[in-house]
């Protein structure tokens, strides 16, 4: 199956042959190019506490902003259907096995039913992305304003820009009926252990989290073992909240087995 939706180089098709690739960013729906690239990004106007500013930068015009993204992402992923959201680094390079992981991942979840979410941006989502779509399924992507960002990756088939983290991050949980989590760095630890900790204060229920690499995941699960549990911080039955594998198909099986067992008959 063909891409559907641009690609990491857009913004830079229209530079003169031999000269630097020009920043591309996004934000929201808006794409900024060259100096324009360079503005502050939303999340940082909103966290940030200044005396005065501009009335379209106060925190009561950005509510409607803030609400715009919501309607946005609800009206778009209402009718999306059966999902599942895979996470992973955009730094995880194409020849990389936890790329040829994440394609699998998407694959077989497109060939059990469901929808495939993912960031939206290069590496590990870009690989989950393209198994789906290759598949023939639907592959979406939930893309974010980064001072660097690349755009949607070129296998996205839907995908939604967002300006604030945490607008995004509601798009992953709502709409997906559990996570399967790739290697990766600060935003995929972000994104698990606030997936944890939504099952675990009983925010969401009957939501499977799955991590794929043993190697890669199994130090830090020793350590939430070693150091969270013995010292009281979590309870044991906390530590069943999340399944830990090495195989593709068993992070699918694993997922699916679990959501069909809270759903019942």
């Amino acid at each position: 199956m063909s891409p559907h939706i641009g690609n990491s180089s857009v913004g830079n098709n229209d530079r003169q042959p031999g000269a630097a690739a020009s920043p591309t960013r996004r934000r929201g729906q808006v794409e900024l190019r060259r100096h324009q690239a360079e503005t502050v990004q939303s999340d940082r106007y909103l966290l940030d506490t200044e005396e005065e500013t501009p009335f379209t930068k106060t925190d009561p015009w950005r509510v409607l902003r803030i609400q715009s993204e919501f309607v946005e992402g609800f009206g778009t992923l209402s009718q999306l259907g059966k999902a599942i959201s895979v996470f992973g680094s955009a730094r995880t390079p194409r020849d990389s096995p936890y790329y040829a992981v994440g394609e699998q991942v998407g694959k077989l979840l497109v060939e059990a039913g469901y929808a495939v979410i993912t960031g939206g941006g290069p590496g590990a989502m870009e690989a989950a992305n393209k198994g789906a779509c290759e598949a023939g399924g639907v592959s979406v992507g939930l893309g974010i304003e980064l001072p660097f960002e690349q755009g949607m990756n070129e296998w996205v088939d839907l995908g939604i820009n967002f300006r604030y983290f945490f607008a995004r991050k509601t798009m992953f949980v709502k709409y997906a009926q559990g996570f399967i989590v790739l290697p990766g760095g600060f935003g995929t630890l972000d994104e698990l252990f606030e997936a944890m900790t939504l099952v675990q204060t009983q925010k969401v229920t009957s939501f499977p989290i799955v991590l794929i690499g043993k190697d890669f995941w199994g130090p830090l699960w020793q350590w939430v073992q070693d150091t969270l549990l013995t010292n009281g911080m979590i309870s044991e039955k906390d530590l069943s909240l999340v399944h830990l594998v090495d195989d593709p198909a068993d992070a699918v099986r694993a997922v699916l087995q679990d959501t069909a067992s809270h759903r019942g008959p």
